[in-house]
């Protein structure tokens, strides 16, 4: 699986949709049209807030701690899992001191207080193992570490790392009272890709993974996709369409919808396609409403919706949610999903023309198609 890059699976699926526009017969040199929007696929990760995500971590520490003092015949760890049972029950201690419904402002400033006072015992637990831990490791790295060691000590550092981010962070937010900027939040130690989406959807507020573009042509054939990494829709528009001609040089048309537009997206992607149909936010000026009223534009917009068919199948399938680790796991499984998606496509097509073979031999069996030579 790790040989099936997403640069490998991306030539696959070229010829996977080149395969398809042979079965649908399409014609050489017909024109692409294509369609481009985004959604969200989800991380396999819980709901973050800063405590939990300590305990994630401080988790990690100590049994991986434990792990390497086994192999290397110390005992400094042997109540490691006393030792994540304690620093448990001090993040249930904090999470339920949020737990009020104090109305009057005397109450509200004592819980106040013992929320602060629970998440500064939380902290300082968490403290105490870290400083253990940094301890057991220096004295590990005295007398010398094997292989199997030494990844093991990288890899704690890792997520002691993760940790000292977050006890900084519950320090300054629920202590002092600051506001993290969003920029600072991680909201998986274990999968550090993971980005807090708010697409405004109803019933949807916040997803959790990365956005993906995905642009389908007028077969229902997925051409290319993007995983976007701190991008919005309006700063991959152009990319998409370049990418896309580069490995299809016969489209000439996309459409997209508000979320993409910028003016600089107008004027660049207007020299490079036959036919853009993207629609301006705001209020329009007298020119725009007149290449928005074009019978073309008003036509790919209309068709436009189709590609929530093509988002749906995918969802459908599996792209939801990622269960692959790392950002490389992740786009490997998006690939995967795009090929898939459009080999399914393929056998939708392949059953509708037998189905269709089918059809014509039962209306036609009756008929004697026998030629009677003349005696």
């Amino acid at each position: 699986m790790q040989l099936l890059t997403p640069e490998l699976l991306d030539k696959i699926n070229q010829i996977v949709v080149k395969a398809g526009h042979a079965l649908v017969k399409k014609k050489p040199g017909e024109a692409l049209r294509g369609r481009c929007d985004s959604f969200v696929v989800e991380t396999h990760v819980h709901y973050p807030t800063d405590i939990s995500l300590l305990f994630d971590a401080m988790r990690k520490v100590v049994t991986l701690t434990a792990r390497v003092c086994e192999s290397s015949g110390l005992s400094h760890w042997r109540q490691s899992a006393y030792n994540v049972r304690h620093i448990k029950r001090k993040l249930r201690a904090a999470q339920n001191a949020k737990r009020s419904k104090a109305q009057s402002q005397e109450h509200k400033d004592k819980r106040q207080a013992l929320i602060a006072q629970a998440h500064q015992d939380y902290l300082d637990i968490a403290q105490h193992y870290l400083d253990k831990a940094r301890a057991t490791l220096a004295a590990l790295q005295q007398q010398g570490l094997g292989l199997l060691e030494l990844a093991l000590k990288l890899e704690i550092e890792g997520f002691m790392h993760h940790a000292a981010r977050q006890i900084d962070q519950i320090r300054r937010r629920v202590i002092e009272g600051q506001v993290i900027p969003h920029a600072e939040k991680v909201f998986s130690i274990f999968e550090p890709h993971t980005e807090w989406v708010n697409k405004g959807k109803a019933g949807v507020p916040v997803e959790l993974g990365l956005k993906t573009a995905i642009m389908e042509d007028q077969f229902q054939f997925i051409l290319h996709h993007r995983v976007m990494q701190h991008e919005v829709d309006e700063q991959v528009a152009t990319a998409m369409v370049l990418q896309t001609q580069q490995r299809f040089a016969d489209f000439v048309a996309c459409s997209f919808d508000k979320g993409f537009h910028s003016p600089s997206n107008q004027s660049e992607l207007k020299q490079h396609l036959e036919l853009l149909a993207l629609p301006r936010k705001g209020k329009l000026s007298q020119a725009a409403q007149q290449i928005e009223a074009a019978p073309e534009f008003v036509q790919a917009r209309r068709k436009h919706s189709a590609v929530e068919s093509a988002i749906n199948a995918l969802e459908v399938h599996g792209l939801d949610r990622c269960p692959d680790h790392g950002i490389a796991g992740f786009k490997r499984y998006v690939a995967l999903a795009v090929v898939a998606r459009n080999i399914h496509r393929i056998g939708a097509i392949l059953k509708q023309q037998e189905q269709k073979r089918e059809q014509r031999k039962k209306k036609y069996a009756d008929r004697d198609t026998t030629y009677k030579l003349a005696a």
